[in-house]
C-alpha cells in the first residue's frame, strides 16, 4: 500500500484528490494545510500544519515515509494584488516552496513527485491546434512564470536524485466547490442577467476536478509517467457562448445571451479595471492532450456535460440562498 502526501489538501482540487483516493482504499493518505485547527481534512484525511510555503519551509515531518507526493499548494491568482512586487511574492511560494518541497523530499526516499503545474506556462493564448508539449514555454504572467521556474528547478532536481518527476498543465479547473470568475458566471446566468458574449467566437480547453484527479490518481504509479509532462484537459472544447448554454442547461435557465461588439467589451474591460477577465472571455486557449492519453491510456471518466451537471446540483445547494 503506497503512502501518498497531498499539499493543499483541504483546497478546490486538494479537496478532490483526496476523496478520489480514498475511494480506491489502495493508499494511505496524508495531507497538508495552511489552518493549525484542521487536524483531519476532506476524507478524514490527516493533515499536517504548514503555515507557510517557502524557501526555508520545514516538510521533514510530513515528507517522513512518503512514496508519492502529489503537489497541489501554491499561490494563485491574487484579483488585487497588493504585494509590492508581485513577481517575487510568486516565486517565493510557488518556485522556491515547490524547490525545497522537492529537494526534502528526494532526501527522504520519495519515489515519485506530481506538480500540477498550470498551461499559463506555455502562454496565454493558444495556436489554432492547442499547446502541446512540443510548444516552447512562454510565461507571460507572474503566476505562468513562477511555476515554469518550478518546472525547471524539479527538473534539475531529477537529474540528481532517484526521484521522478510528473508536470501535469490543466487549463482552468472547474467543479463543486469552484470559485473565482466561473462561479460569477453561474451566479449571473442563474439570477437571469443578460450577458453580452454572444458575439464571442473563441475555443477554451477546460478541465473537471474530477478529471484531474483521476489523471494525478494514474500518474502516481504509471511506469510511463515518470519524468513527463502532461498537458491535460477535457477532450471537448467550447467558445465562451457555447459554454454560457451549456451552464444554463445543467442550471435548467435559459440562456440569456445578446450581441455586443467585441471591441466595446474591451474598452469596458479597462474602464472596469477588469481587462484581463474579458480577454479570457475573448481570447482562445485549447489543449492537445493526445499525448498523456496515449501515453498513459487514460480516459476520462466524465464528460464536460456530466462535470457542469454536478458543478451546478452543487452550486444549487450551497450558494443559492
Amino acid at each position: 500500500m503506497s503512502r501518498i502526501l497531498i499539499t493543499g489538501a483541504n483546497g478546490f482540487v486538494g479537496s478532490a484528490v483526496c476523496k478520489y483516493l480514498r475511494q480506491s482504499g489502495s493508499h494511505l493518505l496524508t495531507g497538508t494545510t495552511r489552518r493549525s485547527d484542521l487536524g483531519v481534512g476532506p476524507a478524514r484525511v490527516p493533515m499536517y500544519h504548514i503555515p507557510e510555503i517557502g524557501p526555508g519551509t520545514d516538510w521533514s515531518k510530513a515528507v517522513s515515509g512518503a512514496d508519492s507526493v502529489i503537489h497541489l499548494a501554491a499561490r494563485v491568482h491574487v484579483m488585487k494584488d497588493r504585494s509590492i512586487d508581485s513577481l517575487a511574492a510568486f516565486r517565493r511560494v510557488n518556485t522556491e516552496g515547490t524547490k525545497a518541497l522537492a529537494a526534502q523530499a528526494a532526501t527522504a526516499g520519495v519515489k515519485r513527485f506530481v506538480y500540477v503545474s498550470t498551461v499559463k506556462v506555455a502562454g496565454k493564448t493558444s495556436p489554432k491546434t492547442g499547446f502541446s508539449e512540443s510548444n516552447p514555454a512562454k510565461p507571460e504572467d507572474a503566476y505562468g512564470i513562477s511555476k515554469w521556474e518550478a518546472e525547471q528547478a524539479l527538473t534539475e532536481i531529477t537529474k540528481a536524485t532517484a526521484m521522478e518527476v510528473v508536470i501535469l498543465r490543466p487549463p482552468l479547473v472547474y467543479g463543486p466547490g469552484v470559485k473565482g470568475n466561473f462561479l460569477s458566471l453561474f451566479k449571473a446566468i442563474q439570477k437571469g442577467s443578460l450577458l453580452p458574449l454572444g458575439a464571442i467566437q473563441n475555443k477554451r480547453s477546460l478541465l473537471y476536478v474530477q478529471n484531474l484527479a483521476d489523471v494525478i490518481a494514474k500518474t502516481i504509479l504509471h511506469p510511463n509517467a515518470g519524468n513527463q509532462t502532461f498537458f491535460v484537459s477535457d477532450a471537448e472544447t467550447v467558445s465562451t457562448p457555447d459554454l454560457v448554454r451549456k451552464i444554463a442547461m445543467a442550471l435548467g435557465k435559459n440562456p440569456r445571451l445578446f450581441n455586443f461588439p467585441l471591441n466595446l467589451l474591451q474598452i469596458a474591460g479597462r474602464m472596469s479595471g477588469r481587462s484581463s477577465a474579458v480577454e479570457r472571455l475573448l481570447g482562445s486557449l485549447t489543449i492537445d492532450s493526445d499525448h498523456i492519453r496515449k501515453k498513459l491510456s487514460w480516459e476520462q471518466p466524465y464528460s464536460m456535460e456530466e462535470g457542469l451537471k454536478e458543478t451546478a446540483n452543487w452550486f444549487n445547494s450551497n450558494i443559492i440562498k
